[in-house]
C-alpha cells in the first residue's frame, strides 16, 4: 500500500493535472494555456458518439448512404446543378491534362482568373471584397486549430471579433475549441470536410463536403452556417450552385499573406511580413477608398496565428475598421438559427461588438434532426440517445494516472 506521503502527492499531481487538462467543458478548456495540454487528443461524448454518422475524418467526403436527410437533401437539389460543367483536375490541385478555355473561362473558375462574378444564372457574385470603404474584412481560415487559445485570448483582449472559416474534420476533432468561437462572438463558416480542391469533386461529393461540415458545426455548436469559403479558393458554377442551393455565401479575397505557405516553395516568414505590409500599402495607395479589403490569413499553426497577433497592431491602425466579413455586410442573421445576430456594422464600430443569442449545441447534450431547410440540421439519424452517458474518461487523466504511479515508484513514495 502507498504510506500516507505517496498518496497526499498522488492526490496533487492527479487534481493539478486533471485541472491543467480538463477538456470537459468550452469554459475549462479555453483556460488550458500549454499547447501540448492543448492538443492532447479527448473524447467528448456530445459529439463523440455520433461521429460514426460522419465521413471518415479528414477523408474526402462522400454522402452515406445511411444518411436519410442528406440523401433527400441531395435528391431535392440535384436537379439544379449544372451537369454541363465537368470536374477540373485532381483532389490534390493537379490539373495536369486538364483542357479548359482559360480566356473564356465558361464556368468563372476562380482558380484560373480569379473570377468572381458567376456566368451561371441565379447566382449572387462573391464575397472578395467588403463594401465599407477603409475597412478590413477580418477573419481566419482552416480552424479551429488545437493550439488557437492564446490567439482567441489576444483577440478577446483587444475586443476584436473576426470570421473564422472551420474545416468540419477538425470541428469534430476538436469540439471544445469550435465551441470558443461561439462563446468569443466571433462568426463561423464553413471551410468543407477535408479542405480539398472543391472542383474536382464529382457534384455529389462536393456537396458531401459542404453537408458533412454544416452538419459537423451545427452539432457541436448549435448554429448552423450561411457562408462558406473554397480551400484555395477554388470554386466554379457548378461548386456555387451547390453552395447556393445549401444556403452557402462564397467568400473570397483579393489578397494573400501567404502565411500558409512558410516552409513551401522558399517560402520565408519574412516574405508573409512583406504581404502583410503590401496589404496595408494598398490602403495608404488609396485602393480601399470606395470598397474594403479582404487578405486570407490562417489560423492553421502557432505561426500564421503569430503573425497575425504581430500584425493586428498595424492593421487596427492602418485600417479606419477591423471587423468580421458578416459585419462589413451588414448581415445580422449569420446562422440558420433565429436566435443569434451579429451586430450591424454602425453597431460594431460604435463600440457593440457583443453578438446576442446562445449556442443550443452539444455543450448542453442535445442535437437536431430537422432538415437545413429550416432551422439547421444534424446528420441523417443523428439523435442524442436518451440513454446516453455524457460521462467522459479522459486520455489526458489516464496518462496522468500512469505518470502520477511511475513518479511515486521511482521515486522510493510506493513499495
Amino acid at each position: 500500500m502507498f504510506n500516507l506521503r505517496a498518496l497526499k502527492l498522488f492526490a496533487t499531481l492527479l487534481a493539478t493535472s486533471a485541472l491543467a487538462q480538463d477538456h470537459s467543458s468550452e469554459q475549462s478548456e479555453a483556460q488550458i494555456s500549454d499547447p501540448a495540454l492543448e492538443c492532447t487528443p479527448y473524447y467528448y461524448a456530445p459529439s463523440g458518439q455520433f461521429v460514426h454518422n460522419f465521413p471518415p475524418i479528414w477523408q474526402p467526403a462522400t454522402l452515406l448512404a445511411n444518411d436519410t436527410a442528406g440523401q433527400a437533401m441531395w435528391a431535392n437539389i440535384s436537379s439544379s446543378i449544372p451537369a454541363n460543367i465537368q470536374p477540373k483536375g485532381q483532389l490534390n490541385g493537379s490539373t495536369i491534362n486538364v483542357t479548359y478555355d482559360s480566356v473564356n473561362d465558361p464556368d468563372c473558375w476562380w482558380s484560373v482568373r480569379q473570377c468572381t462574378i458567376p456566368k451561371l444564372a441565379g447566382l449572387s457574385p462573391d464575397v472578395s471584397s467588403v463594401p465599407e470603404p477603409k475597412t478590413m474584412g477580418y477573419g481566419f481560415d482552416d480552424g479551429p486549430n488545437c493550439t488557437h487559445n492564446a490567439f482567441y485570448d489576444y483577440l478577446a483582449s483587444q475586443n476584436q471579433k473576426a470570421t473564422m472559416y472551420y474545416i468540419g474534420s477538425n470541428v469534430l476533432d476538436w469540439p471544445l475549441e469550435a465551441q470558443r468561437a461561439l462563446a468569443d462572438g466571433h462568426e463561423i463558416c464553413a471551410h468543407t470536410w477535408s479542405h480539398r480542391y472543391m472542383t474536382a469533386f464529382q457534384s455529389q461529393d462536393a456537396f458531401a463536403e459542404l453537408w458533412y461540415t454544416m452538419q459537423a458545426i451545427k452539432l457541436v455548436t448549435g448554429v448552423t452556417p450561411t457562408c462558406w469559403r473554397p480551400p484555395y479558393g477554388d470554386v466554379d458554377d457548378r461548386i456555387r450552385a451547390i453552395a447556393n442551393a445549401l444556403g452557402l455565401q462564397t467568400i473570397l479575397w483579393k489578397y494573400d499573406s501567404n502565411d500558409w505557405r512558410v516552409g513551401l516553395n522558399n517560402v520565408t516568414a519574412t516574405d508573409v511580413d512583406t504581404y502583410y505590409n503590401l496589404f496595408i500599402s494598398n490602403l495608404t495607395a488609396g485602393n480601399f477608398d470606395t470598397v474594403g479589403g479582404i487578405m486570407l490569413t490562417h489560423e492553421l499553426n502557432n505561426f500564421t496565428m503569430q503573425e497575425a497577433t504581430k500584425f493586428y497592431p498595424q492593421l487596427k491602425s492602418a485600417f479606419s475598421h477591423v471587423v468580421p466579413v458578416g459585419v462589413a455586410l451588414n448581415k445580422t442573421r449569420p446562422y440558420r438559427e433565429a436566435n443569434y445576430s451579429l451586430p450591424t456594422f454602425q453597431q460594431y464600430v460604435s463600440g457593440q461588438t457583443a453578438v446576442s443569442g446562445n449556442s443550443s449545441g452539444t455543450s448542453s447534450g442535445t442535437g437536431s434532426n430537422s432538415s437545413p431547410s429550416s432551422s439547421g440540421s444534424s446528420s441523417g439519424g443523428i439523435k442524442p440517445s436518451s440513454s446516453a452517458s455524457t460521462l467522459t474518461i479522459h486520455t489526458s487523466v489516464l496518462w496522468t494516472l500512469l505518470s502520477a504511479t511511475l513518479l511515486l515508484l521511482t521515486t522510493g513514495l510506493a513499495p
